[in-house]
């Protein structure tokens, strides 16, 4: 289901990345454990879907969500150089301040 945080339109948030699209954009990690959803990463790719399913940082956003779920999100962007994704990356990291990762 669609949402809309920090002024873009998010599809998910998924148990399973291979429910997001194999699109450029902005991708959020989150954890939710009971009704609070807090942001374990957030960056950038030419294909969420694939850079998701295969991150070098999935140990971390476990460690961080021991007494949650792990959960998965993105906003795409068709036609936007890495830039502008970059640009959104940094925007939402420094409104989050996300675990894990870095800018």
């Amino acid at each position: 289901m669609p949402f809309v945080r920090w002024g873009y339109s998010f599809d998910g948030a998924y148990r399973n990345p291979d429910s997001l699209e194999d699109s450029a954009g902005v991708y959020v990690v989150w954890c939710k454990s009971g009704d609070h959803w807090g942001v374990l990463d957030v960056a950038e790719s030419t294909d969420v879907r694939e850079r998701l399913a295969t991150h070098e940082r999935s140990e971390c956003w476990k460690s961080y969500c021991r007494h949650g779920t792990v959960y998965y999100s993105a906003t795409y962007t068709p036609g936007m150089q890495q830039a502008g994704r970059i640009s959104i990356e940094h925007a939402i990291r420094d409104a989050t301040n996300p675990p894990c990762g870095k800018r």
